[in-house]
């Protein structure tokens, strides 16, 4: 099928809360965390800025750009602004608002793969896809839980964000529904 993610490819990540009103995973100005490139937060779009809200899916292990991503695989996310935006990374601790409802870190990009270990690392798992071959396939709503610490917690959506033009605030989260609003829900559009 010409559907299947594969390894190379462009994406936007569309997130899930209030029935996909949670904007698409975007950086947003700089971040001065220790080893941070970029902010992280959702915007409305995911063109607010050129290759600001543009992710490409690359394999920890050494797949080949081409092959399929398989539901449960551990990749790398390199955003797309400037040429190269840096990669999807926990950095820090959650503020203490997303504490309170389960927050774990903050997320913002890294020029490396890995700032720490596991930092830059993120196991995606399909929900469901059809047909069901353990493919994840463009379209599909995925979770990605982060390895820091073997335990980094899920991407999600937290909060308003000051970032300008910006819509939610990004960290991880120990659970991946809290409150069954879907905040860590993250469906896969070609970009």
């Amino acid at each position: 099928m010409a559907n299947e993610l594969r390894y190379g490819d462009r994406i936007h990540l569309q997130n899930g809360y209030n029935s996909w009103q949670g904007g698409y995973l975007d950086t947003n100005g700089g971040a001065g965390d220790s080893g941070a490139k970029y902010g992280v937060s959702t915007a409305d779009t995911p063109t607010r800025g050129t290759g600001t809200g543009t992710w490409e899916v690359l394999s920890v292990s050494g797949k080949a750009a081409g092959t399929e991503v398989i539901s449960g695989d551990l990749i790398h996310l390199r955003n797309l602004y400037g040429g190269d935006g840096g990669y999807l990374d926990t950095n820090g601790h959650a503020t203490t608002d997303q504490k309170n409802s389960g927050g774990k870190f903050n997320v913002l990009t890294s020029q490396a793969k890995d700032r720490a270990t596991g930092t830059g690392r993120w196991r995606i798992f399909a929900q469901t896809s059809n047909p069901l071959d353990q493919n994840v396939r463009i379209g599909d709503t995925v979770h990605l839980a982060n390895l820091y610490g073997d335990n980094g917690g899920f991407l999600e959506t937290n909060g308003g964000t000051t970032a300008s033009g910006g819509k939610y605030d990004v960290c991880t989260n120990a659970y991946y529904n809290r409150s069954n609003s879907n905040v860590a829900d993250w469906k896969i559009h070609k970009a």
